[in-house]
């Protein structure tokens, strides 16, 4: 029993030093870990360790003001860097935010900031940095250009893939994540929603 164990001790500790490789959708940049802890049918159930963003508000689905947050979150990654603090702005994913509001949908933008990266004190109101905790998330893959429209379809396809699974979830909220430029010929597209 206890040479069991040991055995499986080192075969943990293997695995967790031999490091995590990004998968190609990364496109050999910084992506949030994480490791897939079950396959169903229409999405993955994901484990991700905990991750650093900076987030904006988005002030409406309108492109004109998606771009705006875009500004905004690259226009901070250059103030910081002239102060000497380095926030990567190659990173993946962005992701889009949507809950429900009182008014219609809160919508946020966020950029991962990879682990190690010195977080500046924050002096900008508009941008807010987020320390999220290791969380099971729930995500469904999909290709084409990116929208708040594309993103709405295939949340509910989601959501209607974890009702026939039995699984539980918060049916308010759910996050778009982006891993290419807007203007790629493909893209990789995931929604994520959080267990309830």
């Amino acid at each position: 029993m206890e040479q069991s164990l040991s055995v499986l001790i080192v075969l943990v500790l293997v695995w967790s030093c031999r490091g995590w490789e990004a998968p190609d959708f990364c496109h050999q940049q910084q992506c949030p870990q994480y490791q897939v802890v079950g396959s169903h049918q229409g999405f993955e159930e994901r484990l991700y360790v905990a991750t650093d963003w900076i987030t904006t508000k988005v002030d409406s689905p309108e492109d004109s003001d998606v771009m705006a947050a875009y500004s905004r979150l690259k226009h901070y990654c250059q103030r910081q860097k002239e102060a000497g603090n380095e926030i990567p702005t190659n990173t993946w994913p962005a992701l889009i935010t949507v809950s429900e509001g009182e008014n219609g949908p809160d919508l946020s933008m966020s950029w991962f900031v990879p682990p190690g990266t010195t977080k500046p004190e924050n002096t900008d109101p508009s941008v807010t940095v987020q320390s999220r905790p290791e969380a099971t998330v729930y995500v469904r893959i999909f290709a084409g250009t990116p929208s708040i429209s594309s993103g709405e379809t295939n949340a509910k396809m989601l959501q209607e893939a974890l009702d026939k699974a039995g699984k539980t979830f918060d049916p308010h909220t759910y996050t778009g994540a982006g891993y290419d430029s807007y203007l790629s010929i493909t893209h990789h597209n995931e929604i994520w929603i959080y267990p309830a």
